[in-house]
């Protein structure tokens, strides 16, 4: 059969690319066209645009961009109909996603399925009527969002999580490193890993609060994530010596605590079983506090807190991200071992729910059955 699939981002391309090879070993004659990165590139060639042309972060840089994303998706659209899918499998990215979905119900004769589904239980969950509209099945990826949709009706396969592939991928395969700490020149003390985010901007917000937490744990040494395609230099502008590329699951695993910066890094860093405080900088400090409350309707931004919840990690976001609240928090981890202990009980509550590895594989298998057999009853995953 033939799928095509759009990803716009780094994270789609990594879960596309992995929906695309379990497509391959649930249907022999799979073929591909698609939007997306390097990784979806390794399973096809047939690629229509790349994702550097696509991923525009935030109102400014989406309005800038305007001409261009209109051009996407107008190649896009001419692509699909002269590739004529079987199905087409739209991968998060919903600004762009919902429209192609809205054109392929007017323009093709195939479902449209939605694989790792908007964020609507955070904001903007208006799109559910477009969802309700344009989208044959949604496949998403964790246990609550199963009851968020049903609030409004609309039914929803969950199929598990990819973080718990990529973690389960990792421990599975990789001893722990009794050389981690010679290799990149570490000394015996434990270590605080600092996990500032992926972006520079980020970065340059996180860890000049960060750094500072030398001064209160001298027994520890702080070992900053390195981002890809972010430089080492960056990270020494704000006096981090200790930098570790492309190393980040087994510095989280090494590391006695963690301080991370709001986003996939919290669930990665809470199923390798690292206790944690979660942070999240931003610019306007109380004013963005206040218009979160306003616009983003959940208890808590890490989702950790969110698949269990309840506040099992302590979060300081915007305006409550200050040098001596960190210290605070850090200080609660480090001296009190009933405090660490119960996160990491905690994160055992949030590893059953999450259920077992398989997250593309039941995807895929879901997918091509519903293919070869539409009237086939709603499948579930119980984790």
């Amino acid at each position: 059969m033939k799928y095509f699939i759009i990803a716009g981002e780094a994270s789609g391309d990594l879960h596309a690319s992995n929906l695309m090879r379990a497509l391959k070993q649930k249907d022999s004659e799979a073929d591909f066209c698609f939007l997306g990165g390097d990784l979806m590139s390794k399973e096809s060639s047939n690629r229509v645009i790349h994702i550097k042309e696509m991923a525009f972060m935030g109102i400014v840089n989406v309005v800038l961009n305007a001409k261009k994303i209109q051009r996407n998706m107008k190649i896009c659209k001419d692509a699909m109909l002269r590739y004529q899918p079987d199905c087409l499998i739209l991968v998060d990215y919903p600004g762009f996603n919902l429209e192609m979905a809205e054109y392929a119900k007017h323009h093709l004769k195939c479902p449209v399925y939605y694989y790792i589904s908007p964020k609507l239980w955070a904001w903007k969950s208006y799109r559910i009527k477009s969802m309700k509209k344009w989208i044959d099945r949604t496949y998403t990826i964790f246990p609550f969002e199963t009851e968020f949709f049903a609030r409004y009706n609309y039914p929803v396969h969950y199929v598990g999580n990819p973080t718990v592939d990529s973690v389960y991928n990792f421990t599975s395969t990789t001893p722990f490193d009794n050389n981690f700490r010679a290799t990149y020149g570490l000394d015996q003390r434990p270590i605080i890993a600092l996990l500032a985010g992926s972006r520079k901007q980020e970065i340059k917000g996180c860890l000049p609060i960060m750094k500072q937490m030398q001064s209160y744990f001298p027994d520890y040494q702080l070992v900053a994530a390195g981002a890809p395609g972010v430089e080492r230099d960056y990270y020494r502008q704000f006096g981090i010596e200790h930098i570790v590329f492309d190393n980040t699951y087994e510095l989280v695993r090494q590391a006695k605590v963690a301080v991370v910066n709001s986003g996939t890094a919290t669930l990665e860093t809470a199923l390798l079983r690292t206790p944690q405080v979660v942070v999240y900088h931003v610019f306007g400090g109380r004013m963005a506090s206040l218009l979160k409350k306003i616009l983003i309707k959940i208890p808590f931004v890490s989702l950790p807190n969110l698949v269990a919840n309840k506040e099992i990690i302590p979060e300081l976001l915007a305006h409550h991200f200050t040098v001596e609240n960190l210290q605070k928090e850090l200080h609660k981890l480090l001296d009190t071992n009933s405090v660490y202990n119960l996160q990491k009980s905690d994160y055992e509550t949030v590893a059953s729910l999450l259920g077992a590895p398989g997250t593309a594989q039941r995807a895929a298998t879901m997918m091509v059955d519903h293919l070869l057999n539409e009237d086939l009853p709603m499948q579930r995953f119980d984790s």
